[in-house]
């Protein structure tokens, strides 16, 4: 068993390299912004949905407030810049740190709850966020903040001409979250998130540190997802707190994992790959009359995964289980 384990992580990085690699050239040939501006939105959203299935897929710890982290990326690195002329490299780490401080400030009281009471204190958490950058006059407040962009500069982080540094920045995010999740999941903590998720009660019992091991989960989870709004900030070059704190992140987050097979290594990967080109493309089409079209495609996708394959699309790719009577 312990072999059969090594060989599948050791093919695990392979494939993942191969992907990659393969994910790297892909500019190469694809010249329209469009079809660019959504494999960027893809990789971002793997990443974070990655990030999200670190606490909740691995560690059990359903969370629907992960915009509160995403948010308060995206503000720490725009108001550093903005404010103090602080570098977005450097206003990603903060706003990561900052997320992770917040995340296991929340968990000290929030993960005493279990069940639908966790889930229900984290939406409740996310909205408070919102309404108070709704009415923060110094981070803009609903007006939200505009970032000037005065020409390419990649020490300012910042492009016109060209989509490819996103891109490349997009897909290294994607990277990062999958390796920090395939590297924890052979890790002390790996083993004690899974036990934790499974049975608290039989984890604590058999010495494995409960509520330590969730507030590891959440710092990790937390910084990633921070990063990943630090990026969308700088993509996008414009934030409020509709647009990077809404509910509908928290839920583009969670889904791709929940389509693909939560608590996975590459559960988030293949559902982000199916549910964000589909969002997009169904936006696009149909423009503002469209609007709202792309939740329902989704939702629906949800609904008929959760019923024909409960634990996800990557379970049609899981060997069947020998069974027989041995002799």
């Amino acid at each position: 068993m312990d072999k059969d384990f090594a060989a599948r992580r050791r093919r695990d990085l392979i494939i993942a390299a191969v992907l990659a690699a393969i994910a790297a050239l892909t500019p190469l040939f694809v010249k329209d912004v469009v079809v660019q501006n959504i494999l960027i939105l893809t990789l971002m959203y793997a990443g974070l949905s990655q990030s999200w299935n670190i606490l909740s897929g691995y560690c059990g710890q359903i969370s629907l407030g992960h915009a509160l982290y995403f948010g308060l990326g995206a503000y720490t690195t725009e108001l550093l810049f903005m404010k103090f002329g602080v570098l977005p490299w450097f206003g990603m780490l903060a706003g990561g740190v900052v997320s992770a401080l917040i995340a296991m400030g929340l968990g000290y009281p929030f993960f005493r709850l279990r069940g639908h009471y966790f889930v229900i204190a984290t939406i409740v958490i996310a909205e408070i966020g919102l309404l108070l950058f709704h009415n923060w006059e110094w981070a803009g407040a609903a007006m939200g903040i505009t970032i000037p962009i005065r020409g390419d500069s990649w020490l300012k982080f910042q492009f016109l001409r060209t989509k490819l540094p996103y891109f490349y920045f997009a897909l290294a995010l994607c990277c990062l979250a999958w390796f920090v999740t395939w590297w924890l999941e052979d890790s002390k903590w790996g083993f004690w998130w899974r036990a934790v998720k499974d049975n608290p009660d039989a984890a604590e019992s058999l010495g494995v540190d409960v509520f330590n091991s969730k507030m590891g989960a959440a710092a990790v989870s937390a910084f990633l997802v921070a990063v990943g709004g630090s990026f969308y900030a700088q993509f996008v070059s414009y934030i409020d707190p509709e647009s990077v704190m809404g509910f509908q992140f928290s839920l583009l987050m969670a889904l791709p994992a929940v389509l693909g097979g939560i608590g996975t290594l590459w559960g988030p990967v293949l559902g982000a790959a199916i549910l964000i080109p589909l969002t997009e493309l169904t936006r696009f089409k149909f423009g503002g009359s469209g609007r709202g079209v792309d939740l329902i495609v989704y939702g629906t996708l949800i609904v008929l995964i959760s019923l024909a394959l409960p634990r996800g699309l990557l379970s049609l790719f899981a060997r069947p289980k020998k069974t027989g009577v041995s002799r």
